[in-house]
Order: structure tokens, then sequence, then C-alpha cells
């Protein structure tokens, strides 16, 4: 029984169809015209038109080369597989169910074979013309100078080259597994590959045919294990527990995979040989398909596996140390840091010096604002209006005042579109365009609880708030007006351009209480005064009123991608751009900096970091923007950019000019389309500052590869950890590093603006290290303070704790701040600071009221030297603070007088009992030591070390005995006592143990 052709679609239905795919199309089409049409208009505004061009050039060739190398590889052999059709098919009953797909196929085969090519070509060229950054880099990539330590091969082909060798591969793995799927299909449908019936069941056409593309697989699956060789060096190695081919892949797995290489093409050939000329059927080329599977099982798994296990892991320190020594020259090298430059600090004194009174390197210096708890102060004092706002962070920066140079805490009085008195669409996009002025007061000076404002002021806004502020603007703006800003969403454009005689943009209010308006002169911006820009951005707005409101006249500009960190990463797509863009006032104007990193993830050898994880903190989404997830392991901070806030303007810098992939992306761009270093004006360079996302992955890396021995670094008994937030350390949130004009010890420049962070060893919160990050004439060091490894030094958490909870005197004094829980106590920043051969910390202690529209005010600070618990105190201010802590180290110094009750020297007399003499001599020099011995237990006990504790309760016991026999031999020369031998106690306090 002939079976029925399948029913034909009716004309009306073909009609139908056809229509939409069409309207389809053609909105598809119109959305992606009017997209690239207003990208290029944006493009040229910033005149870094050869960015949208060389993309899209090179996104429409990759789509075009793979797309159409993908649908002629398909097509031509699911045409070839027609040809090679059997002119006579044996009679069966599979044929015969065939046979009504071979009447709808036949007719239009040609059709058929040029639809399903054309939609694999389309896939695949979408897929392609992702690889746009992959393309340019294997075009225009050079040399590191840097050889890997395996093969002798120069790092830039691991970075350029094999990526897009490796994507290529898999194109045509998929490029010939689709073609042999598609060349089955046919002939079966045709009859050369048959399941039924008398005879062969393939052709000898189909066998040739198809024994081909498997030996064209099998030849491609040779490339694959001389590229995974190289690959191997970039793969998690899991005997080190670090990244790079180990003792196993390296004696095992290398020479495993260069066997299968050879075993594949003995294989491939074995295919086509036995498969059309000697034997002529599938059985030799199915045995040498089954000897390669079993050859990549035993050689590649099997093999490496028994290395692993009996070889390795006995004595995996020894065997993996010559790995580990790459890892760490490595992943030091790709992060930048391998110019660390490390120095020993004792941290020994315990005793706050007298210099502390007269210091005028650190602790004039010291912070006291902190940037994120005095925004809302910034906006309540200089908001002026309802609608200014300077967001949830501010930010650090350094300027000279009157001849001193300092840190400022500086914010920008952006427009915050939620706010606005009456939100319709002329007041959002044409009368509220842009904020004015950069506010900004010294860091390090409070007053009556308050920023002193020098800078940024509307009319007398700000200078009449309890006096806190400059007679005079101290940082003048000759051009203060914001229109390109990080309060900006994608949404937010405007239009500006003069109406008629009329200044319509609000500018800001007037001295009276008037109000001033303005209208937009930069040279930003695009042209919409014709008909058909109107048009082209009603479309792309889907808003009508660029056609029908008057606000929109001939002479009308519309701004657009107007937050800076947006700015940059559309003009330079390449670039990984920092979370934490900042303001500067650079020649009169507002720059915004904004700094770009370069980055690669195939780095052989080198730690990979995913940077959205490795950059997250407290700040994280609070003023900072989110990194996407990237996994790298090479960086650079290759780039300074800078957006004008008034006209837009964008400009790139090179930063790292000799950073291989800058190289590269700037000669894929035309060589020029970042700056020389020599072109960066003086003026703006003195704002550079340290990058904090690099700053953050640097240090987290630091905490393990500062140990560079590889029998210490297996051990990870040395490494250390960010600790986490101070007064929140539940929370599991990251202390973020912090920006200090400062000078640690062994700077000898004087005074360096820095960026900050404390590590504590691994597992502990004693202080371990200070890492900080600043520029050295022009250049980037990295320096870390490494602590003694059994220091009694307090880290962030502990010295805040010690500071709020364990004198009695200080908790009282906080808890009065709230006032009844009428108001909260915040904290600032909690400083680290090296000083005198032991350590500072300052902690501002900040009052919110809980009524509505208040703001932090400064009430007390904090401060604490030595362990963290011995010299404490709080005080109104930092001055006093100073003074008091230099007092109580002269009393202890002394022996007049004693440290706080948390500790000291000497204790203070018991309570109701006679005060002991001043101990003299060997005997005092044993009180110490005893004294030091109990605050190690404490400090112990804190940290919740058992195996230090173990040791402080030892030294503790040797301490009190030399006590004894200290105390014994000066016992003759004692005077009597009414009770007896007035024999002095050393001091003591009750054993604690290490759960309290």
């Amino acid at each position: 029984m002939r079976s029925s052709p399948l029913p034909r679609m009716s004309r009306r239905g073909r009609v139908t169809i056809g229509v939409l795919i069409g309207v389809f199309v053609l909105f598809t089409l119109l959305g992606w015209g009017v997209n690239a049409w207003t990208d290029w208009l944006w493009f040229d505004e910033v005149r870094y038109t050869e960015v949208f061009t060389g993309v899209l050039t090179t996104r429409l060739l990759l789509f075009l080369l793979v797309g159409l190398g993908m649908a002629a590889i398909v097509g031509v052999n699911l045409w070839l597989a027609y040809r090679l059709r059997p002119r006579l098919r044996p009679h069966s009953p599979e044929q015969a169910t065939l046979e009504r797909y071979r009447m709808l196929l036949t007719p239009r085969l040609g059709t058929w074979i040029a639809l399903a090519a054309t939609l694999v070509g389309l896939f695949a060229g979408l897929s392609a013309q992702g690889r746009w950054s992959q393309w340019l880099l294997f075009r225009n990539g050079g040399s590191f100078g840097v050889k890997d330590p395996e093969f002798g091969v120069d790092v830039g082909f691991y970075v350029f080259q094999l990526p897009f060798w490796r994507y290529l591969l898999g194109v045509g793995f998929t490029a010939v597994v689709l073609a042999l799927l598609g060349a089955l299909a046919v002939h079966y449908i045709y009859g050369g590959v048959r399941l039924q019936g008398v005879g062969d069941r393939m052709s000898n056409a189909a066998r040739a045919h198809l024994s081909s593309l498997v030996a064209v697989f099998v030849l491609l699956k040779a490339i694959a294990y001389v590229l995974d060789r190289r690959a191997m060096l970039l793969e998690y190695n899991e005997g080190a527990k670090l990244y790079g081919a180990g003792y196993a892949d390296v004696n095992a797995l290398l020479p495993a995979k260069e066997i299968l290489a050879y075993i594949s093409v003995v294989v491939a050939i074995a295919i086509i040989v036995f498969s059309n000329a000697v034997m002529r059927n599938l059985v030799w080329p199915g045995i040498s398909l089954a000897l390669l599977g079993v050859s990549a099982v035993a050689i590649g798994g099997i093999y490496p596996w028994a290395v692993q296990t009996f070889e390795v892991k006995p004595s995996a320190r020894d065997k993996e140390a010559p790995y580990i020594e790459r890892s760490i020259e490595a992943t030091r090298a790709a992060f930048g840091l391998g110019g660390t430059k490390t120095a020993g600090y004792p941290a020994s004194n315990l005793t706050p010096p007298a210099s502390l009174a007269t210091d005028t390197s650190v602790v004039q210096n010291v912070r006291l604002l902190d940037p994120q708890l005095v925004s809302e102060t910034y906006t309540q004092l200089q908001q002026v209006r309802g609608f200014y706002d300077f967001g949830p962070k501010l930010d650090i920066d350094r300027y000279t005042v009157g001849g001193k140079t300092g840190d400022y805490v500086v914010g920008a009085r952006e427009i915050n579109y939620g706010e606005l008195p009456n939100n319709n669409w002329i007041n959002r996009h044409t009368v509220y365009t842009h904020g004015y002025g950069l506010v900004a007061a010294p860091a390090n000076q409070v007053c009556n609880g308050l920023p002193y404002f020098v800078s940024g002021f509307l009319g007398d806004a700000g200078k009449e708030a309890q006096g806190c502020a400059s007679p005079t603007d101290q940082i003048p703006a000759q051009q203060p007006r914001i229109y390109y800003g990080e309060r900006m969403e994608a949404d937010d454009y405007a239009i500006v351009g003069q109406r008629g005689d009329r200044n319509v943009e609000f500018d800001r209010p007037t001295s009276t209480g008037g109000e001033q308006y303005y209208t937009y002169t930069g040279e930003g911006g695009v042209k919409i005064g014709s008909f058909g820009r109107r048009l082209l951005y009603a479309l792309k707005e889907q808003e009508s009123n660029f056609l029908l409101s008057e606000a929109v006249n001939d002479n009308s500009k519309l701004l657009y991608v107007r937050n800076p960190r947006d700015r940059v990463e559309k003009v330079a797509p390449f670039l990984t751009v920092d979370g934490d863009p900042y303001p500067a006032m650079v020649n009169g104007r507002i720059q915004w900096i904004i700094d770009g990193y370069t980055t690669a993830a195939t780095y052989p050898y080198a730690e990979r970091v995913n940077l959205q994880a490795e950059t997250a903190d407290e700040l994280t989404g609070r003023g900072t923007f989110q990194l996407a997830r990237e996994n790298v392991n090479y960086i650079r901070n290759s780039v300074k950019a800078t957006v004008d806030a008034y006209d837009g303007t964008v400009r790139l810098y090179a930063f790292d000019e000799t950073d291989p992939v800058l190289k590269a992306w700037n000669k894929a761009f035309g060589g020029d389309l970042v700056q020389p270093k020599a072109d960066i004006p003086p003026e703006l360079a003195a704002h550079f500052r340290y990058p904090a996302d690099l700053f953050k992955v640097q240090r987290n890396l630091l905490t393990r590869f500062h140990v560079t021995d590889p029998g210490d670094f297996y051990s990870g008994q040395d490494f250390w950890q960010v600790p986490n937030v101070p007064d929140a350390p539940d929370s599991g949130t990251k202390q973020p590093p912090y920006y200090l004009y400062t000078q640690f010890p062994g700077q000898t420049e004087g005074p360096r603006f820095q960026l900050t962070a404390a590590v504590t060893p691994n597992g502990r919160q004693n202080l371990a290290a200070l890492i900080s990050g600043s520029y050295v004439a022009g250049q980037p060091r990295l320096e870390v303070l490494e602590l003694p490894d059994q220091t009694r030094t307090a880290g962030p958490v502990q010295v805040h704790q010690q500071m709020t909870n364990t004198n009695s005197d200080i908790r009282q004094q906080l808890n009065l701040l709230s006032s009844g829980n009428q108001a909260q106590v915040q904290y600032g920043n909690l400083l680290s600071l090296p000083f005198g051969d032991g350590m500072l910390y300052v902690e501002p202690v900040y009052v919110k009221s809980n009524t509505e529209k208040a703001f932090p005010q400064l009430q007390k600070v904090l401060l604490s030297y030595g362990d963290g618990g011995s010299y404490v105190v709080l005080a109104d201010n930092l001055a006093a603070g100073i003074k008091q802590l230099v007092e109580q180290g002269k009393r202890a110094g002394s022996g007049t007088g004693a440290p706080p009750p948390s500790g000291g020297t000497n204790p203070p007399p018991p309570s109701g009992g006679t005060t002991p003499p001043v101990l003299t001599g060997e005997l005092a020099q044993a009180a110490d030591r005893v004294q030091a011995a109990i605050e190690e237990v404490k400090a112990a006990q804190v940290s919740g070390d058992f195996e230090r504790y173990g040791r402080a309760l030892k030294a503790l016991n040797e301490a009190m005995t030399a006590f004894q026999e200290a105390q014994a031999a000066a016992r003759p020369s004692a005077a009597p006592s009414p009770t007896g031998s007035p024999t002095a106690s050393p001091p003591v306090s009750p054993s604690p143990s290490p759960n309290g």
C-alpha cells in the first residue's frame, strides 16, 4: 500500500504565516537599526567612533565567516549524502514507511538543505559574534616576555592565542557532529543506511562518507589533546590546592595526552583505510574507536590517578613543592604582587609614648570623618533642596588648602530624580537637568560634631550650620554644574538647549531665597533639532514627547548614558571598571576619575579568582558598585579614565604602559584609543589614588601568597585572613580597606595618601599585618608591615570589643549616648595605625537621634594603644584622647599611677587594701613579665586558639616562678610590716579558660 504524502497548507495559511514572519523581522530589524544608529550618534559625540565601528565590524565578520562556514559544512554534507544515495533500494516495510518522507523532501530538497544549513549557520554566527574580544586579542596580541615554566612558551600564547584556538576547535567539533548526524539521517531516508532487508546495512558510498566524517572527528580529537597539554597549566591542581599542572599532571597526564594524540591520528587513518580500502566494513573501524576509548580511560585516567594516589598523596608536600613554587611565582607576577615591599614591625611597645602629643605625620592626620556615615550629614546640611542628594557613601581625596595637604571627604551634589517635587516628563528631563557643586570637608577636622565645610556652598547654605564652614570657598570651581554623575540611571536622559530667550533649567537657589535658571552650553550631547532625530529618539525611548513637546526644538541636545561608570564601560568595553568612581576638582572643573583594569583568565599557573566575590565587602551596593562575576588570573590597573561632570567628555589615559593586554587593545582600535601616560595633566595625576577593587584582590591574595616557601605554603599555618567588620563581627561581612593620609614606619618620603587594611592570622583575631597601597613617584607600591608570629597585639574585632565592652566606665558612657534608646550609637572606621613601635587605634563614635531627618554627629572618639585593651580612653575629641593616653603612659612608666582597670604595667591597688610599694630592679622586670603573660592569656582566651592558650599558660607559670625567685632574693632588704614579711605580690588575674 502506497503511503499518502503529508497534507499541504492552504494558500491563506501560508500568507498569514508569511505576514507574521515579515512583521517580526521588520520590528526586529527596526529595533536593531534604531539602537545601532543612536549608538553611532553617541560614539560620534564622545569621539570614539573607532570603538563602535571596530566592534561592529568584528561582530559582523565573525557572524558571516563562522555562520557561512558552518552552513557550508553542514549543507555540503547533506547534499553529498543525497547524491550518494543508492539507485535501487531493497523492498522492506521500513523503506515503504520512509517513502512518504522522500516524497516530501525530494521535490524541494535544495530548499530543505538550504533551510537546515541556514538555521545552523545563523545560530553558529550568533554564537561567534560574541567572541569578538577573543578574536581582536588573537589578531593583535603580542609577547609578555615571560615564558611558562613547563613548555617554555611565552605567556602571550596562553592569553591571546589559546582561547580562540580552543573556540575554533569547538566550532570544528560542532560542525562535524552536525554534519555526521545530518548525513546519517539523509542516508537513512534514502536507503544508504538500512535497518531491515537483505544485504549490507550500509552502502559503500554511505560507509565512505560517514567514516570520513568520523575520521575527521578523531583528528580533531588529536588536536584537542595537543591543546589540552597547554591548557593543563591553567587547570586546578587538587594535589597542591592551586592552579597549574602538578606532579601527577606533568609526569603522568602530559605524556598520556601526547600518546593519545598519536593514537588518535592512527585511529583516524585506520578508520578510512579499513572502512574503504581493506575490509570495507565497520568492524575494524569500530575496534579502532573502542581502542581509542579504552586508551583514553586507561592512559589518560587510570594511570594519572594511580600516580596521584600511590606516589603523590603519601608525600604531597615534597612532590608538589616545585609546582607550588611555580604557582606562587606566577600568581605574584600576574596580580602585581612581585614588587611588594615587606618589612617587620615589632609592635612590642604597649605603653603610649609621649611623642603621640607632638607628632605631625600620623596623629594630626587621623581621619575622623567616616565617608559612609557622614553622607547623611552632608545631605541634611548641604542639600538645600529636597531633590539634591550625595548618595549613600562619600569619597576620600586629598587637596592642598592653605599650603597644607590632607585628605578630604568629598561629595557631588547631584539630582535625585526620585525626590522631584513634580516628577513629570518635563521636570524630569528638561528642567531638573543637573546638580551643582563639589562639597568638601577636611577628614581630620570636626566642628561641634559636624564636618567643617570648605567647598561647594550654595549661597549661604551650610555656612551657617553652627558656624561649621569656611568663610570662603577653599576649593573653588570654574564650572560647578554636574550633568553627569553616579546618581544617574539608564533612563535619566536630559534635553537641554536654548528655548527662545528663556533659561529653563533649574540651576541653584539664590541667596535671597529665589531660584536661578540656566541653559547648557557644553560641547557634549547629541543634537536632536531635526524631525528625523526626534523621531529616532522617540522610537528609542518609546516617548512621543520627543515629537509633540515644545521643550524639544531646533536648539535641543540630548544627554544620555550619564553615569560616569557606564560611560567608560561603553567607550572601552574591554575594560573591567572599578566599582568606586570618585569626583575631583581639577583646574576648576569636576572630573569623575574611574580606574580601568585589563584582565585575563589564562595566565599559566596563576591563581584564579572571582572578581565579584573578592571585591565584596560592607560597602558593596551602598555607594560602591558590585562588579560582575568574572573569573580572572591576571589583572592590571592599566587605565585611568576621566569623565567631565559638565560636558561628559571621556578620556582614557594609559597608566601601565608595559601591560601587554592594554597594548593589544590599543592596537586593535587604531593605536590611539588610549592616550599615553605622558599626556596626563599633573593636576589630574595629583588626585590619582590606589584603586579599591584592585587592592581588595591583592590584599586577599597576599593573605596566602605572602608565604613564598612551598613547604610552608602547603602547610598553610602562616596564612592570614581579612577580618570582619569590627562592630558587626557576626555579619560575615569583610572590613573594607580605608584611605588615609599618613606615614607608616619605613616610609621616608613623608605622609602619603594610601589605602590600608589590617589582616589577622587564619582562624584567629589578633593582628598579623598591615597592608597598604599607594603611589610613589607616580608608580604603584604595595607594602606589608608584618608583626611577629606570637604577637599579643589585638586585631580590629578584638580591639573594638575590648574598647567598648571591657572597660565598665567607657561602656557606661556609650550607653548614656543612646539616651535611653532615643538615639543610635554608630561607629566609624576603626583605624589601625603603627606608631612608636606599637599600635594606635582610633574609632570615631557617632550619635544619630531617632527623630525624623536626623543625621549622625561625631560625639566621642575611642582610642587605644598597645594590645588593644591595656590603654583605652573615650574622649570628646582626638586631641583630648591623645593627651589622656600620653598621661596614662607617663604614669605607668614612672610607677606613680596606673593605666585603666583593664590592664597595664602595674595594677591599681585592691579595693580597701594598702597600696603596695613601687617595684624596682629585677623584681619590677619580673612583675612586668607576669603582667605580660597574663595579658597574653587574656588575648589567647579571646582568640579561641587552644594551642596559643596552652603556650600562654606555660609562659605565665614560668613568669610566676621567676617572680617568686626575684621576690625571695629581694626579701632580706625589705622593711617589716605589721602583718609580717612585706613581700610584694605579683599582678595576678583569675585563671581564665578558653571558653570563658
